[in-house]
């Protein structure tokens, strides 16, 4: 019998990372008009083309976010498919989520050298969860 597990839990997270990063993108642009540099809701892509520094790299979270999402989708729904150990793929996909969750918050930050270590980490569990399934 199929039950919701926590690894199914943190898809729902990793859908959600990308609607953070918007916001994080976003939010030095609220309260302002548009007119005053402001956040223009009638035209958010090309106000987001024009930020710089903490929105720009927010906003470059957000599309390496969605970027994530597939292969990690796939390889959660793959591992329970294939009768993958419950415990071990709860931790990996729980651990994937917080090193994604590192990478945004160095990603903001300009922390260029230690993102892409956390990326490459988290791509290696990503990996992980797809196999782990296979006997």
């Amino acid at each position: 019998m199929a039950h919701f597990t926590i690894a199914y839990g943190t898809i729902l997270v990793a859908a959600l990372l990308p609607i953070v990063c918007a916001g994080l993108a976003k939010r030095g642009g609220f309260g302002q008009s548009p007119k005053d540099g402001g956040y223009d809701n009638h035209n958010p892509r090309a106000w987001l083309a024009h930020q710089d520094e903490r929105s720009a790299r927010a906003n470059a979270a957000q599309a390496n976010s969605f970027e994530a999402l597939p292969f990690f989708i796939g390889a959660v729904i793959m591992a329970h498919q294939l009768g993958a150990s419950q415990t071990l793929l709860d931790g990996l996909a729980v651990a994937f989520i917080a090193l994604r969750v590192v990478y945004i918050a160095l990603y903001v930050a300009d922390r260029a050298a230690a993102r892409s270590m956390v990326w490459a980490v988290a791509l290696l569990l990503n990996i992980a969860i797809f196999f782990i399934g296979f006997r």
